[in-house]
């Protein structure tokens, strides 16, 4: 069943307007008699390989950002394991800053899957997040922590602020629009180009196989364009292949930490 719904997430509504310009576009030539034997590679080069190229770019994008994440991710486990185990730290303190921690998480999954990199509110949160946590380490002076270590642990935030900008831009910078634009005005009129190609290659074909060639070359092109619209944005939680952000990630990594999660 997973096969079906991943084959359904490529085919919508672009699918049924493409497929439906190339049978009219087959009535439409066959009525005028116009047949032209067009050269294929055409659309390779002027369709294909751009989207192919988009999928490539939008699949290492999300690559990139799986990596920031799970940087992030371990940064925080650090804080928090540094909270946790020093000898002069508290039960207290170490379950306020994974509180923290958690809240930090929770602000950077919301603001991503909002998908507005311009969002100063949200984006507002993470920082006023980073900043109590920041304050709240510096109670480890008090607790007799070494400078040196304090220092080390303001490292972390400072790690965990380059992890977020690093996100950000994934989420702000994306495939060039103009290259996205160019590919969808190709996959749209590659059916009205293509009428008479179709027309000529079909004459020797089957009455009820003239519109199968024109059906299937739509249908890739158009499940093409789905698939890098879905990887355009991992964040979103719309496609199959989004990076899933919930905090449970998080708490599972400091539960571990704690002894809380069973192996």
């Amino acid at each position: 069943m997973s096969i079906f719904r991943s084959v359904w997430m490529i085919i919508n509504y672009k699918t049924i307007i493409v497929a439906a310009l190339a049978i009219g576009s087959i009535y439409f030539c066959r009525y005028y008699n116009l047949h032209a034997e067009f050269p294929l590679t055409l659309v390779g080069i002027a369709i294909v390989f751009p989207v192919v190229f988009s999928i490539d770019s939008a699949y290492k994008r999300r690559e990139r950002a799986l990596n920031y994440l799970a940087d992030m991710k371990a940064h925080m486990t650090s804080i928090y394991l540094a909270a946790r185990d020093w000898e002069g730290a508290n039960e207290a303190f170490s379950n306020e800053v994974q509180e923290m921690l958690i809240d930090l998480y929770k602000s950077v999954g919301k603001f991503l899957i909002h998908g507005d990199p311009d969002d100063m509110k949200r984006e507002g949160k993470i920082v006023k997040r980073i900043s109590k946590l920041s304050s709240k380490l510096q109670e480890f002076r008090s607790l007799g922590l070494q400078a040196g270590e304090v220092s080390r642990s303001n490292q972390y935030i400072s790690k965990i602020l380059v992890d977020v900008e690093n996100i950000k831009m994934i989420l702000k910078y994306r495939t060039p629009v103009t290259l996205r634009a160019y590919s969808k005005v190709f996959i749209y009129s590659f059916p009205l180009i293509y009428g008479p190609y179709f027309v000529a290659v079909s004459e020797s074909y089957h009455p009820l196989l003239v519109f199968v060639m024109p059906l299937l070359f739509s249908f890739i092109l158009v499940s093409l364009d789905n698939i890098q619209m879905h990887l355009e944005n991992p964040f979103d939680q719309v496609g199959e292949d989004d990076i899933k952000l919930d905090d449970l990630d998080i708490r599972i990594a400091i539960g571990a930490g704690r002894g809380q999660v069973e192996a």
